[in-house]
């Protein structure tokens, strides 16, 4: 199976509008012109139009929108001042918005490159895109290749927020195999969660990663998902109660999961060798469903997963998809900053059928 073309015959089915918020970045650009040109999704892509078609794609059939030309940011400037009512600016102490008027200020502030972001003077348009998402306009959002991940989740928090009943947005790799497959995983494709978001996830909080990510296993990767919790303790193997309590926390979040989803095969603690390898899972945990079948696999922290995937990315040549954000109430998704062409493509296809 070639899973990267499924993804994008299947966003192609979907017929889902995407923004991408950064017309500045070429790699954006150009992957706005192949989205639309193969047919994955609908494209509107935020920035100066000359500066945009300067870089000399393909822009047929990629709606593009400039802020400060736009006949609806008065619509969107409302949206935010709604969004944000009663919020007050920490450092100042008075509103974050005054009237709606003020709202407009900043957004044509970004927009026309007049504000500092981390210190430096560039466009950001990820706000507007967040309600433009927000206001229906389009079905998902990308951003992420020239702005930060706090930067480009921040607008999601404040806008679109968190759907019913999630309480913790996090982010999943999809990890597609080599060619030649992988003999552990007949299908492919697994999933790595949480590698990008949640630095030190509580028992609460990463209990919500792995069920988030085995809804994503099952919805965008096609997975029957089988969840492993790990940790570098197999049933009780290991313990660091002097040092956080690690396995702890990981044997708490199992139960946790379980006790929200008790249809779900999810089980922990595992150590990575026992989650995969069906004749060491077999010896460290008799009896569980998932040792060593498991497709979908939860770290304890941020250090552990990040790690992870960059190592079967760049020493075991797996393609890594994302992050792909989950528990927004609409699709927003954050790019790496080192993406290529691909990735972005890749992601608007997730981003579409996340929608």
């Amino acid at each position: 199976m070639d899973f990267v073309k499924d993804l994008r015959a299947k966003a192609k089915a979907a017929n889902k509008t995407i923004v991408l918020c950064e017309g500045e970045d070429k790699r954006v650009v150009e992957a706005a012109s192949v989205v639309v040109k193969e047919g994955i999704a609908k494209i509107i892509l935020l920035g100066n139009e000359e500066k945009i078609k300067s870089f000399g794609f393909d822009m047929t059939g990629v709606q593009i929108v400039d802020p400060t030309n736009d006949p609806n940011v008065d619509k969107y400037a409302e949206l935010l001042f709604k969004a944000r009512e009663g919020k007050v600016n920490k450092k100042t102490g008075a509103p974050e918005y005054a009237d709606p008027a003020a709202a407009k200020e900043f957004l044509l502030k970004f927009a026309s490159n007049t504000g500092k972001i981390e210190g430096k003077d560039k466009l950001d348009n990820t706000m507007y895109g967040a309600l433009m998402l927000k206001a229906g306009v389009a079905d998902g959002f990308v951003s992420g290749a020239c702005h930060s991940t706090a930067n480009t989740l921040r607008p999601g928090l404040q806008v679109i927020k968190t759907a019913p009943g999630v309480s913790t947005v996090s982010s999943c790799f999809i990890m597609v195999a080599p060619e030649g497959g992988n003999k552990y995983l007949s299908q492919g494709v697994s999933v790595f969660g949480d590698c990008a978001i949640n630095i030190d996830p509580d028992e609460n909080q990463l209990a919500d990663i792995a069920l988030a990510s085995a809804e994503t296993a099952k919805k965008i990767a096609g997975l029957e998902p089988k969840v492993a919790m790990l940790s570098f303790s197999t049933k009780g193997s290991g313990a660091d109660p002097k040092n956080g309590d690690t396995v702890g926390k990981v044997q708490r979040a199992t139960k946790i999961a379980q006790e929200k989803n008790p249809s779900l095969a999810l089980d922990g603690e595992f150590q990575f060798d026992a989650a995969i390898a069906p004749e060491v899972g077999e010896l460290k945990a008799p009896g569980s469903a998932v040792a060593g079948h498991a497709n979908t696999f939860i770290f304890p922290n941020i250090n552990a997963g990040n790690i992870g995937y960059k190592i079967a990315a760049r020493m075991g040549g797996w393609k890594a998809i994302g992050p792909v954000c989950q528990g927004f109430a609409k699709p927003l998704n954050d790019l790496s900053r080192g993406c290529n062409v691909e990735e972005i493509v890749d992601t608007v296809a997730v981003t579409a059928l996340q929608a």
